[in-house]
């Protein structure tokens, strides 16, 4: 069966709600326009804007170590820079990223949300061309649906493919079969990518999306199952394009 794309995602802000979008244009060297865009940077983060560095995931607020980050649902105007969060349906917060207010404003709000101590709070941070991935280069994630449903079989329950949170989310071949493209090229719509390597998972594959609850130990379940704790593979873009739900993707070598 042909490789198809289901899904796109992008991660406006580190850690919260994912966007998805029908089409998006890559370019080279570059991950997903607006993906991981900003981030909540714990007090004591050292981040410069004007000369932005790659820092681990642990210098920001992250589902890994906040899992209640996971029952807000969290969203990004691109147009008008409005940044809402809501929870279950209520509406908590509405501001302006592009306006010192409005940036104090969702970070009071975190501060609070989260219960961090008297006088703390976290620093909502961004930079030009800059983002904040779990990987220190831009890439694009993909994840192979037919191996989320493999897993799902072996826990005896249907996972949420975004616990995984990855930019691409594509159907068809068999399970597993990605981890057989590292090193080579990947065409999808316009867009060109290699396949760098397998991505580690962490426990923020614990948490399911939505609710905030620790549930599974995905991590165990893939060491335990299939010797490693695998699973989605990162890419580079290396020719780019625009890219949509329900584009073909083709290997090339």
């Amino acid at each position: 069966m042909a490789l198809s794309v289901t899904e796109i995602y992008r991660y406006p802000v580190k850690g919260l709600s994912p966007a998805p979008v029908e089409t998006i244009v890559l370019a080279p060297g570059q991950g997903l326009p607006l993906d991981r865009a900003y981030a909540l940077a714990l007090p004591k983060t050292a981040f410069d804007p004007a000369k932005p560095e790659w820092l681990a995931k642990t210098h920001f607020l992250m589902l890994q170590r906040d899992e209640a980050l996971a029952a807000l649902e969290t969203s990004l105007d691109p147009a008008t820079g409005i940044f809402s969060v809501r929870r279950d349906g209520t509406a908590l917060i509405e501001a302006d990223l592009g306006d010192a207010d409005g940036r104090a404003a969702i970070e009071a709000f975190f501060a609070d949300y989260m219960e961090m101590p008297e006088g703390e709070r976290p620093k909502l941070v961004t930079a030009k061309n800059h983002m904040f991935s779990d990987h220190a280069e831009k890439v694009v994630s993909l994840i192979n649906l037919r191996t989320v449903a493999d897993l799902s079989g072996h826990i005896g329950t249907e996972l949420d493919p975004l616990r995984f949170r990855a930019n691409v989310y594509f159907d068809g071949g068999t399970a597993w079969d990605e981890f057989d493209w590292i090193g080579s090229r990947l065409r999808i719509g316009a867009a060109e990518l290699e396949v760098d390597q397998r991505i580690p998972r962490c426990a923020a594959t614990h948490v399911e999306p939505g609710t905030g609850r620790r549930d599974l130990n995905i991590v165990k379940t893939l060491t335990q199952t299939y010797g490693h704790y695998d699973l989605g593979v990162f890419a580079r873009v290396t020719a780019g394009g625009t890219i949509a739900r329900g584009d073909t993707i083709a290997i090339l070598d």
